[in-house]
């Protein structure tokens, strides 16, 4: 590892495009220098990513409760858990030790973070008044918590980082982007070797993770496209077109980024670090309801106008 800090850390970004500012210049500097750390100590990957989930956790039985000390332990709890999250991908690129585990872990470790964050919101808020009423919000905290998490959440980041991987793809090609297709993974799915066990056929040993992941992967894919249906009508007269990203002339490439570039900034809103911060403001004055209410009319605002903006440029866009 003969590079400097500077080097490791410019590769370690994925576009210039879609970094967030808060990112550049604070999240991965930290969790670059907890890759170095980590790996001078001999941890894996994997051993950050169950780190995290970990952190995220105690995070959220922090939040439960409504002493201001606890609220702060909380707020620096998730932020470690989001230095843990960048800290494991660059760990993973700098020692080349990526594993379908570790993808498979790195996904999951925000749901964890924010299922215990919700469910400690929706604790804490059961014997609070709902403002303006004397009513406390028992049942409806819960409810307005799950359908924040849930539904609103999942789709926010779900499309988020679709559009983040689109858009990738075309200003970098495939080696620079993780976009993927439900068509593709239920190739792979298919492939994976399996033996009946009753009415049912289970993959063979060794290849269980893999048969897991790609199974959950494909139902992502498939969400992902059912929502972004132009989107979807455009990139296949593009595939038609251009088989490979490497094949697409670079004035199309650029004029896609062009039109494309002025939707980043709100998948990164749509993402952690607007949410994680409306969640610690919503805590540390005691008034939790704020987040889950923030989720469901402004994140859910910006995610129309964001979905809106995309596939009407989609539409418009001559291949």
């Amino acid at each position: 590892m003969d590079k400097s800090f500077k080097q490791l850390l410019h590769e370690s970004f994925k576009s210039n495009d879609t970094e967030e500012w808060l990112d550049v210049y604070f999240t991965r500097p930290i969790g670059l220098a907890f890759a170095l750390m980590w790996i001078k100590l001999g941890a894996t990957p994997n051993f950050v990513t169950i780190l995290s989930m970990f952190l995220g956790a105690g995070a959220g039985y922090c939040f439960y409760h409504t002493e201001l000390w606890w609220n702060v332990c909380g707020v620096v709890l998730l932020m470690l858990a989001n230095f843990c999250d960048s800290t494991d991908g660059q760990m993973a690129r700098l020692t080349n030790h990526k594993t379908l585990v570790g993808r498979m872990l790195d996904g999951f470790a925000s749901d964890v973070w924010f299922f215990f964050c919700y469910l400690a919101i929706a604790l804490r808020m059961w014997h609070q008044p709902i403002p303006f009423t004397d009513f406390n919000w028992g049942i409806w905290g819960f409810l307005l918590c799950a359908y924040a998490g849930f539904y609103w959440h999942a789709h926010q980041c779900q499309l988020a980082d679709y559009y983040r991987q689109i858009h990738l793809y075309f200003i970098k090609g495939e080696e620079g982007s993780e976009l993927a297709s439900y068509e593709a993974e239920v190739r792979l799915l298919d492939r994976i070797p399996k033996h009946k066990v009753g009415p049912l056929m289970v993959a063979d040993k060794g290849h269980f993770w893999e048969h897991v992941f790609h199974y959950f992967y494909s139902g992502w894919c498939k969400k992902q496209e059912e929502a972004t249906p132009e989107f979807q009508r455009f990139f296949r007269k593009v595939k038609a077109k251009y088989p490979s990203a490497a094949d697409m002339p670079q004035s199309f490439r650029e004029a896609f980024r062009q039109k494309s570039l002025p939707l980043m900034w709100m998948t990164n809103v749509l993402t952690h670090n607007t949410r994680a911060t409306m969640l610690f403001i919503g805590c540390l004055i005691n008034q939790p309801w704020i987040y889950p209410l923030f989720e469901i009319t402004v994140l859910a605002a910006l995610y129309y106008y964001m979905k809106h903006r995309h596939e009407s440029m989609c539409k418009q866009f001559n291949v």
